[in-house]
């Protein structure tokens, strides 16, 4: 389906309201954001949502709404056009100070102190091309030039808010409205890079200033994933209203729910698709909304259109290195949070108390801890009601579900180069055709690694696990030659090994017992193997010897059998 059908673009990477509503792309209304603001905000409202859950267009939303000399016409035929009394009152009446801080984010601190300047000078320049300079007076224009000095002082810097607001309150005569999106991706930055405690005096200072010791502030917005805690940078901040993943104030306005999502499907003619996107990309638990994640339904429909056949992809993860994976999973060698981690990835649920108020430095130093993260960044979800600071975690949907088992892999693979002797034990097994040996140590890697148990995936998704562990392990035999010579949407099957230099040629199907039957599946894994008549295209490449091995999996169980064809 084609733009020339007369159906709207899709706002792929588009922040800016204005741009989606006035270049013809196609919008979700969450203005009823702005009227539920209004109507009960704080004098500084904090909102912590996963990335890519519509915070930055949100925001976007607001300053194009509040700020003096806005377009009324962008609000047409929305929700918030609806409220007469507040828009009269409330739209295009403010000045607005909106910065993102989603660039702050360098190797060191003087680079990150640098990057601020240039957001505040950006700032403070688009301001000032809207002022009248002889207006100003020399007091108010020499602070102006101050802020879009590029040299800018570290005090002009950490007070860089409270001037701006200071110099646009005293030339229009009304309070400001402070937009700060992003507000923590400095501080991830500087912790990851070894100057967290700098940039928490800096941030700190700059707020300090502009929210909590500011006469020239009306109410201030501010979005970001995590809540620093208190002790940090909102130390003494007491007006600080915090909108979380858990308020049900605000629930539906981040994130598409499955009514906004169906009707978007139906618009583009891909209603067929709707399982696919519930089953991939629902499941976060917003106060009492589900919801599913914007950028994997607008990626996942832009690319459908042009591709009926088209398999759902992982665009969120593919937007982040996914770090709180993989220290998660560092820690699940053994014990409850081995099979905590096996629950989850089953479909079931986990009980772990929560602490949403973290600090950078401390997100790693206990599970606890990693618990939490994950939670508040979107890797895991609540299931039902939470009792107290106790929840019910469960992973969202496939998308993430995917992101454990590919981390799971990539560190299985990385833990078995590192044990040469039990490797070669296993590969020296599997070329001499030693049944018993190859089934004694693919057992021990089974136990090893966390396992996907039966209560969740499909069969094949298992039998791909499975398969897995074994290219893991033969993928550091460099002198051999190993292919998967069926690949399809679900995977690969039929891996193929051939040691020229002993003209040895290895055939292995993996099956899932899925009923714990472990020599009916054997008995399907050799079945398959002759039905591919792949042992020909190995005699021709001149193996003399033909191991064929079929093998059985249970959770972590298997059982293996071989023959050999003459």
């Amino acid at each position: 389906m084609s733009n020339k059908e007369g159906k709207k673009k899709l706002p792929i990477g588009i922040e800016s309201f204005e741009e989606i509503r006035t270049a013809g792309f196609y919008y979700i209304d969450k203005t009823g954001l702005i009227r539920d603001l209004l109507q009960n905000w704080g004098k500084v409202n904090l909102f912590t949502r996963p990335r890519r859950f519509g915070k930055s267009l949100n925001m976007s939303m607001l300053k194009a709404f509040l700020e003096m000399g806005c377009d009324e016409a962008l609000f047409d035929g929305l929700e918030i056009s609806k409220e007469e009394a507040l828009c009269e009152a409330y739209m295009g009446r403010f000045p607005v100070i909106s910065i993102s801080l989603k660039g702050a984010n360098a190797d060191d601190f003087d680079a990150a102190k640098g990057m601020l300047r240039q957001i505040i000078n950006e700032e403070a320049y688009r301001l000032w091309k809207r002022l009248y300079p002889e207006q100003l007076g020399r007091y108010l224009s020499n602070s102006m030039e101050r802020l879009m000095d590029s040299e800018m002082n570290d005090i002009d810097l950490m007070n860089s808010l409270r001037l701006l607001s200071n110099v646009l309150c005293q030339y229009y005569g009304k309070k400001v409205i402070i937009l700060i999106d992003e507000y923590d991706v400095p501080l991830a930055k500087a912790n990851e890079k070894g100057y967290y405690d700098q940039m928490v005096t800096l941030i700190k200072n700059m707020f300090e200033q502009a929210l909590k010791t500011n006469d020239n502030l009306y109410f201030g917005v501010l979005t970001g994933c995590l809540r620093v805690a208190k002790e940090s940078i909102f130390t003494g901040l007491n007006n600080l209203n915090v909108l979380s993943i858990i308020d049900v104030q605000y629930d539906e306005y981040f994130g598409f729910t499955d009514g906004e999502v169906k009707k978007l499907l139906d618009y583009y003619g891909l209603g067929d698709s709707y399982n696919i996107v519930k089953e991939w990309y629902d499941g976060y638990r917003f106060g009492n909304v589900d919801v599913y994640c914007p950028w994997d339904v607008i990626c996942y429909c832009d690319k459908r259109r042009s591709n009926e056949n088209l398999q759902p992809e992982n665009y969120w993860a593919n937007t982040s290195s996914n770090e709180v994976v993989r220290h998660f999973l560092e820690k699940a060698e053994g014990g409850m949070l081995k099979r905590d981690v096996e629950k989850l990835i089953a479909g079931e649920c986990v009980v772990k108390r929560i602490h949403q108020e973290l600090t950078y430095k401390d997100l790693y130093d206990s599970i606890e801890n990693i618990w939490s993260v994950l939670f508040i960044t979107g890797y895991l979800t609540r299931r039902g009601r939470a009792d107290d600071d106790l929840f019910s975690l469960a992973i969202p949907n496939m998308e993430i579900r995917k992101i454990f088992t590919e981390q799971i892999m990539k560190l299985f693979r990385e833990n078995v180069q590192k044990d040469g002797n039990s490797l070669n034990a296993f590969c020296e097994a599997l070329k001499s055709g030693n049944v018993k040996a190859v089934e004694t140590q693919f057992t021990k890697y089974l136990k090893k690694t966390i396992s996907i148990r039966d209560t969740f995936a499909k069969k094949s998704i298992k039998e791909n696990f499975y398969h897995g562990i074994l290219l893991g392990i033969l993928g550091f035999k460099e002198a051999w030659i190993v292919s998967s010579n069926k690949e399809s949407g679900d995977g690969y099957y039929d891996t193929q090994i051939e040691i020229e230099d002993e003209e040895i040629g290895i055939v292995i199907e993996v099956k899932y017992a899925h009923d714990g039957n472990l020599d009916a599946g054997c008995q399907e894994a050799m079945k398959q193997i002759v039905e591919t008549g792949y042992t020909q295209q190995m005699k021709e490449d001149g193996m003399q010897t033909i191991l064929k091995y079929g093998v059985a999996c249970y959770n972590k169980k298997c059982k293996v059998v071989m023959e050999r064809e003459v």
